[in-house]
């Protein structure tokens, strides 16, 4: 989350300096540097409002957590594998992988849907996704109680409705 925090404040800065600049060059009528800084304020206020859109999101995410684990293993439909180190959490409206961010529920049946998460004594197992791609992401959750595993299935059912399988406890 700090590094989308960093990138708001580096586009923020970016934003403020083009239109000081475009207004500087303006009062010198000098219109070429004027319209090369106004397109420059322009792309920087487009990418500060989608940073600013993901850093709600992240701490919509953060604040709502139903888990916290420290790593993560993603792997889609299409057979892509990657790995995070980084801390994971999961929570009502998504999951927040590092500094990317899946959410789901947004658009109803035809959105991304958490389809199913498993617990076995390792791992916790999340599908989710929609018609065109599924995501199913592995994360070791380090959990060694049955009423821990029980505590969490309780509140992965309440928040998101659906039944989480247990296996092997």
């Amino acid at each position: 989350m700090n590094l989308i925090r960093k990138r708001r404040n580096g586009y923020a800065l970016l934003f403020v300096a083009s239109i000081c600049l475009a207004m500087w060059f303006g009062a010198a009528f000098m219109l070429e540097a004027v319209f090369i800084f106004g397109v420059i304020g322009a792309i920087s206020l487009m990418l500060l409002v989608r940073q600013c859109r993901l850093l709600y999101y992240a701490i919509l995410i953060c604040d709502n957590r139903i888990l916290a684990v420290p790593s993560a293993l993603i792997s889609t439909s299409d057979c892509q594998m990657k790995k995070s180190t980084v801390e994971t959490i999961i929570s009502t409206f998504g999951i927040l992988i590092g500094n990317e961010i899946y959410r789901w529920g947004l658009n109803g049946v035809h959105g991304v849907l958490l389809h199913a998460t498993q617990i076995d004594q390792k791992r916790i197992y999340l599908t989710f996704g929609d018609a065109a791609r599924t995501i199913r992401v592995e994360l070791l959750h380090g959990m060694t109680k049955k009423q821990e595993v029980l505590d969490i299935s309780q509140k992965l059912l309440y928040e998101t409705g659906i039944t989480t399988d247990i296996i092997g406890w």
